[in-house]
């Protein structure tokens, strides 16, 4: 990771921080288990889970634009998310990949996991437009 990488006050609100460390030099996001991700009782909430997928995958596209020297706006063209297994009340991780990065658009892969790394909780897939 050549430079840190500042979260939207939306990250913040939820309480998604940077860990610290890099995987694959992209930034791992943690976002603990508190009253303000809970969706059912010790759960978190999908809408949670999606939100630290999204900004794991914004950082890892920031990550890398900052690193070739570019700096255009992003702009969402669709996000899935598939549910794996139901967050518990501990902490949650992700990462995002860069799949595809040209001039225009790109292609981000994110997983979310908590206890284990191997078994993720969430995955997204990102196509995002730059400008």
């Amino acid at each position: 990771m050549t430079e840190p990488v500042d979260l939207p006050a939306y990250a913040r609100s939820l309480g998604i921080a940077l860990t610290g460390e890099a995987e694959h030099g992209m930034p791992v996001l943690s976002v603990e288990f508190g009253g303000n991700v809970e969706g059912r009782p010790q759960h978190f909430h999908g809408g949670a889970t999606a939100g630290l997928l999204e900004n794991a995958g914004y950082a890892a596209l920031r990550t890398a634009l900052v690193a070739a020297g570019r700096d255009p706006q992003l702009k969402p063209i669709n996000i899935t998310v598939q549910y794996l297994a139901a967050g518990k009340s501990r902490a949650s991780f992700a990462v995002g990949r860069i799949t595809r990065l040209g001039r225009r658009n790109a292609n981000v892969a994110v997983e979310a996991w908590q206890d284990d790394r191997d078994r993720p909780i969430a995955t997204a897939v990102m196509n995002i437009l730059m400008v």
